[in-house]
């Protein structure tokens, strides 16, 4: 083309445009291409994501992977457990990493960010506040120096664990929810597994919020009164580890000059369990029983991980905690142990004093997803943490035994997996360095034996009220293994621990601010004692007993108060109800539903437990003001639910996504079966984390359950696969001889070692 040529009327008509209209049509191409981008991302996203919830770990046929010495065989039976045959304890460490990073990833993860306390890295603002928390315990910390001071047989250990969960993050597919929240997880570490386990001893220790809530009790009501709004436990109900009828110590009546302030009357769940046991001598077949169910928070995947581990130096199963080698509770060849929180006050708590020995300010950063960076200041000591003060009131010291310690419990757990009967399991337990725990232990010479373990400093408070400042300065002793509560070896006893108060009127120390209410221990004993011997189905029925004796009798005191007051045309319906109710927590119970509502109206109306217990206890007509009262008027409004305990009680079992609009990947609805004081314990978001009964010496008798499955992955068949076994109470078997397990095996996983062929098949 010249200048000389006749322009081309389209290229005239766009040459010269206005400005304006250039910057819009520019604008128009871009966000074209804008949303042509969205579109295909979020297509790729969806893709993704429907792939991760569809895919599924590979359990079958050999992989070659890196770090092992010989073949690792794991089995799948019917449920998905994992049962692990290696040639030595590396390599069985090492196929347990594999199969949990391939069953429960996200879990592992989330786990290890709770710990932390990073989980806002990922999670966002929603999140902050947790991980502030958690950071002030230095978890991270902890778990290095306790690294530091592991033996050698721990860090083998350890190390072989995570090498295998990060073979089998390299080589399974990703889990859907890191799909779903575009990251992917750091390589773990063996300091991990020592966070896990530290935040687990967290867990299960006495909480410096609730020494804070007690002490504004202490100060307003005195030291008498504490005792009175806040006993020790329920005398009427309290019964010995040997299950039998503590005398009582306490008064029934309040003080009349004890007034109850601001106490909070509700309990909050408390993390417990049930554990028995029976010698050989009270049993059908000569073995020793055991049972136990430890009450944690329901989630799915599950708190725990079924699994069966073999090695020429060890044999054991049972379920341990995602992030922790071997097993936490269970059985080897020779015994069996369970265990229930001591609900023992470790946890000092002191008025802030900057003069802690060694302390000083730092500063944590964090990093907020879509919120940028924060910075929250912390003062450390040697022995002390500090945690905010409440309503901008200055901060406390807290002083926590785990905080300064430098053994792992990992230690004692797999120190008692090679334990050889009860005497060396009780050995072991002498180092247990976590917060403390009832242990029972059951073994093939038919002995039954009880010992609390765990660091137990002689604290005066006693987890009742904070400490003033120059205390910090004092340092209170820790008592000795042999101080603890315990009950000596026997074939022919029984043991009871339900997170009760366990010793007798003799014993020289307190121990706690408040034990559990000891309403599953007396019924445990009390069905222990309608039989002479035993057998496992008869325990594991006892595992599904739905009846609460405190309900029960405050349905029956409730009945007394109105009717010597005279029922009222409104109250009648429910009086009925109330009068035919048989004190169990059946799904099918209209009474049950009704009597809870009566129960937590009554009780948690502002009025302290204890002095709501000891006025329906009175024998008088002549009430405390107001009772009679709120008597009627909790009959009355107890009418307006009609539902049935099934669906009043049902709990639903969610993902820790669910918050986030995930609720996709949650599991099932468990129907109201039993409540917080039955033996088949189930509140909202708490309930039984697992149901094990051992016949100890015929292993492939009793059995474990989990409320779903053993799987993490949403498209796995063994995601709920457990739950209707659950609800219906059914015990599934672990397969534990080479026998049983060629019965129920399903697939079977070769894990070969990498050097030894070109690659999986």
């Amino acid at each position: 083309m010249s200048f000389f040529e006749r322009p081309d009327p389209r290229i005239a008509s766009s040459a010269d445009q206005p400005a304006a209209i250039a910057v819009i049509r520019t604008i128009g191409r871009h966000a074209i291409a804008l949303i042509i981008c969205c579109v295909i991302s979020l297509a790729i996203y969806a893709v993704d994501v429907a792939y991760g919830l569809h895919g599924v770990s590979r359990t079958g046929g050999v992989i070659a992977v890196r770090g092992l010495s010989s073949v690792v065989t794991i089995v799948r039976d019917d449920r998905d457990v994992p049962h692990v045959r290696a040639r030595d304890d590396w390599d069985m460490y090492f196929g347990e990493g594999y199969a949990q990073g391939s069953d429960r990833l996200f879990q592992l993860d989330l786990t290890r960010r709770y710990a932390y306390g990073t989980l806002s890295e990922v999670l966002g603002a929603k999140t902050f506040p947790i991980d502030v928390a958690q950071r002030a315990v230095d978890i991270d910390g902890i778990a290095r120096r306790q690294l530091r001071a592991l033996p050698e047989t721990t860090r083998s250990a350890l190390s072989a664990f995570s090498d295998g969960i990060n073979a089998a993050a390299a080589r399974q597919p990703l889990p859907v929810e890191f799909r779903l929240m575009l990251y992917r997880p750091a390589p773990w570490t063996p300091k991990d597994s020592l966070a896990v386990s530290i935040v687990a001893s967290l867990e299960l220790s006495d909480s410096w919020n609730d020494v804070v809530a007690r002490d504004a009790i202490w100060r307003s009501q005195g030291s008498r009164c504490f005792d009175a709004l806040v006993p020790l436990s329920d005398g009427r109900y309290d019964v010995s580890v040997r299950g039998d009828a503590i005398p009582r110590r306490v008064q029934l009546d309040l003080p009349d000059d004890c007034g109850p302030g601001s106490v909070a009357s509700v309990r909050r769940p408390s993390i417990g369990s049930n554990a028995w046991a029976a010698g050989s001598a009270r049993s059908f077949d000569g073995h020793a029983l055991l049972a136990n169910d430890p009450h944690l928070d329901v989630s799915i995947p599950g708190i725990w991980y079924v699994v069966d581990l073999q090695s020429p130096h060890v044999h054991v199963a049972g379920a341990t905690i995602p992030g922790v080698p071997g097993v936490v509770l269970g059985h080897n060849e020779r015994i069996a142990w369970a265990s229930t929180n001591a609900q023992v006050a470790t946890t000092g708590v002191f008025r802030f004093n900057s003069r802690a020995r060694g302390g000083r300010w730092t500063d944590q950063h964090f990093s907020v997803r879509f919120a940028g960076d924060r910075a929250v200041r912390y003062y450390r000591a040697p022995a002390e943490f500090s945690v905010p003060g409440q309503a901008a009131a200055a901060p406390l010291l807290v002083r926590w035994p785990m905080y300064a310690q430098r053994r792992s419990t990992i230690e004692t757990i797999l120190r008692l997996n090679a334990a050889r009967d009860a005497g060396d399991a009780v050995r072991a337990l002498a180092g247990y360095r976590g917060s403390p725990q009832n242990f029972v232990v059951a073994d093939r010479s038919g002995n039954v034996v009880y010992h609390m373990a765990g660091i137990v400093p002689d604290d005066p408070a006693w987890g009742r009220y904070v400490h003033p400042a120059s205390d910090v300065e004092r340092s209170f002793a820790e008592l000795s293994f042999a101080r603890l509560p315990s009950a000596a070896p026997s074939r022919n006893a029984i043991v009871v621990s339900a997170n009760n108060r366990s010793y007798g009127a003799n014993y020289p120390y307190r121990l706690s601010a408040q034990f559990e209410p000891p309403y599953r221990a007396y019924r445990i004993a009390q069905l222990l004692r309608a039989r002479s011997r035993y057998d496992a189905a008869y325990f594991a029925t006892m595992q599904l007993d739905t009846y609460s004796p405190i309900d029960a009798e405050i349905a029956s005191d409730v009945l007394r108060a109105r009717a010597m007051q005279g029922v009222t045309r409104d109250e009648l319906a429910a009086f009925d109800v109330l009068a035919r109710w048989d004190g169990r927590f059946d799904p099918d119970s209209r009474g049950a539903a009704l009597e809870h509502s009566v129960r937590y109206w009554l009780l948690g109306a502002g009025v302290p437990a204890r002095a709501r217990l000891a006025q329906l206890r009175s024998a008088r007509g002549d009430w405390e003001p107001g009772l009679e009262e709120d008597v009627a008027a909790s009959l009355v409004s107890a009418t307006m639910d009609r539902r049935d305990w099934g669906a009043a009680g049902a709990i639903a079992i969610e993902h820790p996504l669910s918050p986030m609009r995930f609720g996709f990947l949650n599991g099932d609805v468990l129907p109201g079966s039993g409540n917080e004081d039955t033996i088949r314990l189930q509140e909202p978001g708490f309930a039984q984390g697992f149901r094990a009964v051992w016949d100890v010496g015929d292993w492939d008798a009793g059995g474990i359950v989990i409320p779903s499955g053993e799987s993490g992955e949403p498209g796995s068949p063994y995601y709920t696969d457990s739950t209707p076994d659950w609800i219906a109470g059914r015990l599934s078997p672990l397969p534990f001889s080479a026998f049983a397990l060629r019965r129920h095996a399903r697939q079977t996983l070769l894990l070969e070692p990498a050097s030894s062929t070109t690659g999986g098949k």
